[in-house]
């Protein structure tokens, strides 16, 4: 899934997909064409565990454009995290994405807002954050639920100052 903006960046209603597209520098990444995402960690805990996700970083319009789109597959524990810097609304599409896909919307604290699952595949559809968020983790589709992972849950990550 790709990010996609209303004209303007952070402050307006963002929104994340392909056509409208507007989606740092270690590994390339995987199907990801020219682009070189920044890899890192992080973990989520739920349940009274932690679980850690390994993760590519979108951090500027070009890589929030292209996110995870034409990917064929993803690890169970790969995602990747779409940083806006300050909390704002934000709404991304599955154009040009190949695999369902869970949308966890995250606060500034790390606190998981909502979570969009099994978004479909190639949609244009906009899937809205529903409030005002600094991230949003996308992961295989479905793995939020198998792993228990739920709106209130923490992510730990230093982009949220606890990671």
């Amino acid at each position: 899934m790709a990010f996609a903006g209303s004209g303007g960046r952070l402050g307006r209603r963002l929104l994340l997909g392909a056509p409208f597209a507007l989606a740092a520098g270690a590994a390339l990444a995987q199907n990801s064409g020219d682009i070189q995402f920044q890899r890192s960690s992080l973990l989520i805990e739920t349940g009274g565990r932690e679980l850690k996700f390994d993760i590519e970083l979108a951090l500027n319009d070009t890589e929030r454009a292209r996110g995870l789109m034409f990917r064929e597959k993803l690890g169970p524990y790969d995602g990747m995290l779409f940083d806006f810097y300050q909390e704002a609304p934000v709404s991304f599409w599955m154009k040009n994405t190949l695999i369902p896909l869970d949308m966890l919307f995250i606060a500034a604290d790390g606190t998981i807002r909502s979570i969009h699952s099994n978004a479909v595949p190639h949609s244009t559809d906009p899937i809205p954050s529903k409030f005002p968020v600094r991230a949003v983790l996308e992961i295989n589709g479905g793995s939020a639920r198998m792993l228990g992972i739920k709106p209130g849950d923490k992510v730990k990550h230093p982009i949220f100052g606890n990671g």
